[in-house]
């Protein structure tokens, strides 16, 4: 496997080569002072080109990075392809354990660079860019949510507890699955997120995935979010399910508390009693009440 001198050597000696990449920057967990080294961590290349359209018409330049296992092109797997802003990517896992998302973008969009608080400037030709600060999380840390943020997030989660509750009384437990450990656990991620933030005066990043509410929060708050990931049992879904609005309702009633929201302890009450109500329904039941 190269290591990451040897793969920042390539990508720099690549970029002199080519004249039209004119700046190169580099973000993500491999700049970020906070994250422990590992050989996974993706090299975050963003090559800012005078024109785009060369390198994606012929890709047979991207061979001098090494030899691939596999690619992805995010801009060009859409039919019809996405309008976006003119940026196109390459997502690269090379053979010797390497990965790489290596994005192109016009020149023209050098501001960008100041966008990401984990940049680092690697080759700038034209001396366009000043000087950037150390990389630090500060653009990665949870903000307090907004009313309606918090709004629409509670609603979220409790509408689609209702399909949970359906799913599983048919025994469809694949779709229940979906709902419970996608839709419904992207909610309740959001608000630990904010949670996390309470709990660390949104001072310290969550990390993608919660990776970090470990490390910050408690010992008991933890084991709850555990009990909401189970496998494929009806009765035990249907207990994660309940553990998982547990979980949800002490978080984020202590949100609310704190910054003045509106818990929706009615849709809470009546719900709740909904799916209690459905999980006692035997399954030759004609009518739900």
């Amino acid at each position: 496997m190269r290591s990451e001198k040897e793969m920042i050597d390539l990508i720099l000696d690549i970029a002199r080569k080519e004249e039209a990449v004119r700046l190169v920057v580099m973000n993500g967990s491999r700049v970020n002072p906070n994250v422990s080294r590992d050989p996974f961590q993706d090299f975050d290349i963003i090559y800012f080109v005078t024109d785009v359209a060369p390198f994606v018409e012929k890709q047979d330049w991207l061979q001098r990075f090494g030899e691939l296992m596999i690619l992805q092109t995010p801009e060009a797997m859409g039919e019809p392809a996405p309008e976006g802003d003119g940026h196109f990517s390459f997502l690269m896992q090379f053979k010797d354990g390497n990965r790489m998302d290596l994005s192109l973008r016009p020149l023209s969009q050098f501001h960008k660079v100041y966008e990401d608080s984990l940049t680092v400037l690697l080759l700038d030709k034209d001396g366009i860019v000043e000087t950037l600060p150390a990389p630090t999380e500060k653009g990665y840390l949870p903000k307090p949510p907004t009313p309606k943020q918090f709004e629409v997030c509670c609603n979220e989660f409790w509408w689609v507890s209702t399909y949970v509750a359906k799913a599983l009384w048919r025994g469809n437990i694949f779709h229940a699955k979906d709902l419970l450990d996608c839709t419904m656990q992207e909610q309740l991620m959001k608000m630990l997120d904010w949670y996390f933030g309470l709990k660390t005066n949104f001072q310290l990043n969550p990390g993608k995935g919660g990776k970090n509410y470990s490390k910050h929060l408690d010992a008991d708050l933890m084991a709850m979010l555990k009990k909401t990931y189970t496998g494929i049992e009806i009765e035990k879904n249907w207990n994660a399910l309940l553990d998982m609005i547990s979980l949800f309702r002490k978080t984020a009633q202590e949100i609310a508390d704190k910054f003045g929201l509106q818990y929706p302890a009615e849709d809470d009450k009546k719900v709740t009693a909904h799916l209690e109500h459905v999980r006692r329904l035997p399954a030759d039941a004609k009518e739900i009440y």
